[in-house]
């Protein structure tokens, strides 16, 4: 029998639309979910635009307007890839309809506005997710697998990094994740938001911060669409940058590991640099976003004479989660496939075959963290990050086997 098919409405057309149309077009081509997306509908304020990217990247249909889409009876699942400002009202409303919410990190720009969101998805009973898709690399979710299963012991350290570099240029303009009432924060929210979600999916709960912001650049031309045509010469008109540059903090796990995590877009030479350290008992894991198909680990308990860091590289499709659709070894995936990954589970989840993680509770755990950081960074102390009962309760499923229950948590 054919998978049934369900309608997929994605608003937001640009970078993030881009990998998430590609997500839904191939899924089918290299996996077999369960039920079937079907490419309904894009939407984007601009008709000419949004029209071109339905012809280019495969949508059967446009909208101008979300609060059309999410009303359409031909769409079951409403992706949100549009800035922070708007993910609460469309997530809000499209939960209101009856539809399954697939939403862009951060879940949102406060944790007033993830809270309202979490509160939607649920009174409605729907799917919900966020599209934190580095947890989907094969390598990432190999270090999973080493932790879980015990092999490395006890976690003693996280180092998370994330560094890039697009912003350095004091004449790069205005741009919404520069502004806090369209961003909610920056490089934080931005990039941090990714090395939290790892470190929660591989060490535990981040129970406590104390966290420091910068923002090097104060103030920025205005893009040229709002002034005119002007561009960064002298007398441009300028506006004030009023999200950090770059994020730094400390934080510690409610199993007693501790971390530092730092995010930056001031970092001369690194394009896509998400790296972690984990640092455990008996020996560590080590990632680069850069290298997605490898995975360095040490282990204590190798023979003296051949100790040292081994670099996997994570494409055996008989052990390696995911790759088995894919190619033979060796031949290596790239930052795309985290998205096909990520939308494949996420079509599981709604046919509830496996619950979809991370959804909206894990969404307001990150944006808690989030949170703290900005608090922390204000206050110039320590800040207790509080963990949500669904979360706690989850960690604790987690620590004995169990029947899966796919209704719960929705």
């Amino acid at each position: 029998m054919a998978a049934r098919e369900v309608g997929v409405g994605l608003v937001g057309y640009a970078f993030m639309g881009k990998a998430h149309s590609n997500a839904w077009r191939q899924v089918v081509h290299f996996f077999d979910p369960p039920i079937t997306p079907r490419m309904v509908a894009i939407c984007g304020r601009n008709e000419e635009r949004v029209k071109a990217a339905a012809e280019k990247l495969g949508w059967s249909s446009y909208e101008t307007d979300w609060r059309k889409l999410v009303r359409r009876d031909d769409i079951h699942i409403v992706d949100v890839s549009t800035a922070n400002d708007t993910h609460a009202p469309i997530s809000i409303e499209a939960a209101k309809q009856g539809k399954h919410v697939f939403c862009e990190k951060p879940l949102a720009r406060t944790l007033r506005e993830a809270e309202r969101m979490l509160d939607a998805v649920v009174a409605a009973g729907v799917t919900h997710g966020v599209c934190f898709n580095y947890r989907r690399a094969p390598a990432v979710q190999l270090a999973k697998q080493l932790i879980a299963s015990g092999r490395m012991g006890k976690v003693f350290h996280f180092r998370g990094t994330y560094l890039q570099d697009w912003i350095v240029d004091p004449n790069f303009p205005l741009v919404w994740r520069l502004r806090k009432s369209v961003a909610g924060s920056g490089a934080l929210g931005d990039l941090a938001a990714h090395v939290i979600d790892l470190a929660r999916f591989l060490v535990g709960e981040i129970v406590e911060v104390v966290g420091y912001l910068h923002t090097f650049i104060k103030q920025r031309p205005l893009p040229a669409e709002e002034v005119g045509g002007l561009t960064g010469r002298a007398g441009q008109q300028m506006g004030e940058v009023d999200v950090d540059d770059a994020s730094l903090s400390i934080v510690t796990f409610d199993n007693g590991a501790i971390g530092y995590i730092e995010a930056t877009r001031f970092a001369p030479g690194r394009k896509n640099y998400n790296r972690f350290e984990i640092n455990c008992e008996n020996g560590s894991i080590v990632f680069n976003l850069e290298r997605m198909n490898e995975l360095e680990v040490y282990f204590r308990d190798e023979p003296q004479e051949v100790q040292g860091f081994h670099q996997v590289m994570v494409t055996e499709p008989g052990a390696h989660k995911y790759i088995a659709a894919w190619w033979p070894p060796g031949h290596i995936i790239g930052y795309e496939h985290t998205f096909v990954h990520t939308v494949y589970d996420f079509l599981r989840g709604v046919a509830g075959e496996e619950y979809f993680e991370p959804d909206f509770y894990d969404g307001v755990q990150c944006q808690r963290v989030l949170d703290a950081i900005e608090r922390s960074a204000q206050k110039r102390k320590w800040v207790t990050v509080e963990v949500l009962p669904e979360i706690q309760e989850r960690r604790k499923e987690a620590a004995v086997p169990a029947a899966a229950s796919h209704g719960r948590r929705r």
